[in-house]
């Protein structure tokens, strides 16, 4: 890693971990030790305003929850607000607005009798009810008394919210349409200092306006004189509010039309306005959001000007304006100085490294600065990806409808089942999303990813790895440890076991991964012992089976060492042997399976070839594993359990656990045992998780279906399932107490003769009974999700999700579109 060993995890340099020969094309990688790297060119043309990374960058972003895109998230209200209909609010508006006229043309003409303006006689000196002090005072008493009568009919009639329905998407609409420059298109993006500079010029101009307006010596005094023509000429307080008012609102309709929108005001009054002095809807969502707002450094690098290096720093900040660094750069580098922050001894040569590479530096082994093709959405900052949008369905909670739905090392930690029907969209819409994140997170020194499926239906192509295991491809470039990279005998037996006899175990639990992991230790300690390694497939076959010949050789070996305690173990395996209903003869049988030609040179423990071991998850490592599922179904299965295995051994073992290990298994078909689910419980302290996908529950023994399902975080259910499946989801994300209205019609009956006389005609005209409707509101407990919902009432393209946090934080099941 071109690093200079500032956040290289221990024992990456091993030669069991094949690195490609070069960085795929595009990846900026692959130059010579001690070269100055080329930087990119810049995606923005000089004198541009922002590069679209810094957008990226300082683009908001609201934690909401677990599962949910945090990326621009706008906050909605817990409980679905209750709309009125349009021509309610009309009539109710229209209404209110006469009873407001007609109380003040009767306190206007003094129908109500002097009493109203008692206040402004006994409030007010005798002085200032003379002159002109007399007439601003009658002005501003009048103001205040017509600003009550409109503030109290607004509310009776609504006015905020008929303005709000009918004018607010056409101000939306006019909003769009306007330059860049006098209305942002995301005011809230704006920095504090632009902002406020927006808004004092606005200001500015709107007191110039007023002052060039109203300036009688001056042509411009055209509209005020107009406005006079047009006021009665009696002079008295009716006709000055007349014309202030008049005056006021075209120039309130100027500021609001033009200087508003350039001065982002009502950016400024949500920011720097009180609490207290907000509306109620307002002041709650900017609650709501002022906690998990994440905090992120605008690519100044603070902390690392304040650790006394700004050489770096600034070089790093001046790639970031130009367009020379991207998400992966920067999720990298601040990978890399968490590990600095750490130990403080690398941080001589972190410096010196971005100092002579930049935005390039602590570069990920491969070269690679990013992924040849992204098909997904992806935030580093959060490490999400998004997988798609929560529908506008009725069983949705109302604040999570619209919203996004992502997935992280949060989440995946408490591992990840998704159950659905072939052609459903669990590899495309699922697994390769998830894969890229994890291959991006990997590139950022965050992540390590092993990806386990068929082969020829790999979601992701070869460049975006850094090993392909091709079992059963004799042009395969790497090749897989069969024991895990362990020495420990008894280790290698256990995880041998378990994937040569693990389903058998799950299928009729009576200890059989145990009885098999004591026949293996019986052979593998002494073998190794005698050879200083593991036996190959095709020797421990014939150790299984009992060859006088390899049992002799292996003896004669062990006597020549004088190695006692090999001797002793070599010797209950051929007592144990002689027994009927030995395990060995289940043993020998399965490794057989992976003793064919197709898999000649594979396996090969004399350390001749390139063999990836599971026990490198705590470096950045990508590999996939494509498996022979089309002609070896049976091998593939315990291929596939042994690569489960050892993840879940070798993940739990780490020293070092910054790393997240994810493992992705594509068709978990056969492979989910008992010890499996010991495993993928001891994940979530780990920082690792596995994503399993499944055609249908019954590839889970019976016994362990449920089981399954409740050790699992996250579990999800695609458009098809059955029934059968559909229960079993139904109970573990259990019930929720609603709100139903049951709506009966109970016919009238009546003995007025008078009455019977309309009901009969009223009979007569429509064909039906004359009925009363009866509302009944109660609270009941239901499921959340039904198996006749799951099964029939999610679309194609869809999927019931729910998410769990390593923390414990929980979401309920959203019907996601996996389609956008």
């Amino acid at each position: 890693m071109d690093t200079e060993g500032t956040h290289d995890a221990r024992n990456t340099h091993s030669a069991r971990i094949p690195h490609p020969p070069g960085p795929p094309p595009g990846a900026g990688g692959g130059r010579p030790p001690g070269a100055v790297p080329i930087p990119p060119k810049p995606t923005t043309a000089p004198g541009a305003p922002e590069s679209p990374f810094m957008t990226w960058l300082r683009a908001p972003r609201v934690l909401a929850g677990p599962g949910i895109w945090s990326f621009e998230h706008r906050v909605r209200p817990k409980e679905e607000p209750h709309e009125i209909a349009v021509p309610q609010l009309i009539a109710g508006a229209v209404i209110s607005f006469l009873c407001a006229w007609l109380l003040w043309s009767l306190l206007m003409n003094d129908y109500l009798g002097p009493y109203w303006k008692w206040p402004l006689e006994v409030m007010l000196p005798d002085s200032w009810r003379e002159g002109n002090a007399g007439v601003v005072s009658s002005f501003v008493y009048m103001a205040l008394i017509l600003g009550v009568i409109v503030t109290l009919f607004g509310r009776v009639g609504r006015w905020p919210t008929l303005v709000r329905r009918l004018l607010a998407p056409v101000g939306r609409r006019v909003w769009k349409r306007l330059p860049g420059w006098l209305a942002p298109k995301d005011p809230g993006a704006l920095p504090g200092g632009a902002l406020l500079l927006r808004a004092v010029a606005a200001l500015a101009v709107a007191w110039l306006l007023w002052e060039w307006c109203t300036d009688k010596t001056r042509d411009s005094s055209l509209l005020m004189l107009q406005l006079e023509n047009l006021t009665p000429p009696n002079g008295d307080a009716a006709s000055y509010v007349y014309y202030s008012a008049s005056y006021s609102l075209i120039d309130l309709v100027i500021v609001v039309a033009v200087l508003a929108p350039f001065g982002c005001w009502t950016e400024v009054w949500r920011r720097h306005a009180p609490p207290g002095w907000r509306r109620k809807g307002e002041a709650a969502a900017t609650d709501a959001t002022d906690a998990p707002v994440l905090q992120v450094d605008q690519a100044e690098w603070a902390e690392l000007r304040a650790a006394g290096a700004g050489d770096a720093a600034e070089r790093l900040a001046r790639e970031a304006r130009a367009g020379l660094m991207n998400d992966v750069d920067h999720a990298r580098i601040g990978r890399a100085w968490e590990s600095v922050r750490v130990q403080s001894s690398r941080f001589p040569a972190f410096v010196e490294s971005v100092q002579r590479h930049g935005s390039a530096a602590c570069g990920h082994p491969s070269g690679a600065r990013d992924l040849p093709v992204r098909t997904a959405r992806h935030d580093l900052l959060t490490g999400q990806v998004r997988i798609g949008t929560a529908s506008d369905d009725i069983r949705n909670p109302y604040d999570r409808r619209g919203t996004g739905a992502a997935l992280d090392p949060a989440v995946l930690g408490t591992s990840l089942l998704a159950v659905g029907p072939p052609g459903a969209g669990k590899t495309s819409r699922l697994v390769r999303p998830v894969l890229e994140a994890m291959c991006l997170q990997a590139l950022a020194g965050r992540a390590a990813v092993v990806s386990v499926g068929a082969a020829g239906d790999g979601p992701a192509g070869d460049d975006a790895f850094d090993a392909v295991v091709r079992v059963g491809h004799r042009e395969s470039p790497c090749d897989l440890d069969l024991y895990g990279g362990t020495s420990d005998p008894d280790e290698a037996a256990a995880v041998l076991a378990e994937a040569l006899v693990g389903d058998v175990a799950a299928a009729a639990p009576g200890g059989e991964s145990r009885r098999a992991a004591t026949v293996l230790g019986q052979l593998l300690g002494p073998f190794r012992t005698a050879h200083g390694r593991f036996p190959g497939v095709a020797e421990l076959r014939e150790l299984l089976d009992g060859a006088p010949e390899a049992m002799t050789a292996l003896r004669t070996a062990l006597e020549t060492a004088e190695e006692q305690g090999a001797l002793r173990e070599l010797d209950a395996r051929e007592r144990q042997a002689a027994r009927a209903g030995d395990a060995g003869t289940l043993l020998a049988d399965r490794i057989a399976l992976l003793d064919r030609p197709a898999f000649a040179g594979f396996f090969d423990p004399t350390g001749q070839t390139r063999q990836v071991s599971l026990r490198a998850l705590d470096r950045p490592l990508r590999v996939r594993i494509d498996l022979p599922e089309r002609g070896h179904a049976d091998a593939s299965r315990i291929l596939a359990r042994l690569v489960l295995a050892q993840f879940t051994e070798c993940a739990v073992a780490r020293a070092d656990r910054s790393v997240f290990a994810c493992l992705v298994l594509d068709d978990a078909s056969h492979v989910v045992t008992q010890e499996a689910l010991r495993g993928l419980q001891r994940l979530r302290s780990a920082n690792a998780g596995v994503v399993l996908t499944l055609r249908a529950l019954d590839d889970v023994p019976e016994p362990l279906r449920g089981a399954l399902l409740g050790t699992v975080g996250c579990r999800m259910a695609f458009a098809g399932v059955t029934t059968w499946d559909g229960a079993r989801f139904a109970e573990v994300w259990g019930k929720a107490w609603v709100e139903t209205r049951d709506v009966t019609d109970r016919q009238i009956v009546s003995d007025e003769p008078f009455t019977k006389l309309m009901h009969s005609i009223r009979r007569l005209v429509t064909g039906k009974d004359v009925t009363a409707k009866a509302v009944t509101v109660r609270t009941v407990e239901r499921e959340r999700w039904s198996a006749s919902d799951l099964a029939n009432a999610v679309p194609a393209g869809h999927a019931v999700l729910s998410v769990t946090s390593v923390t414990g934080e929980t979401a309920p099941p959203v019907l996601v579109d996996l389609r956008g």
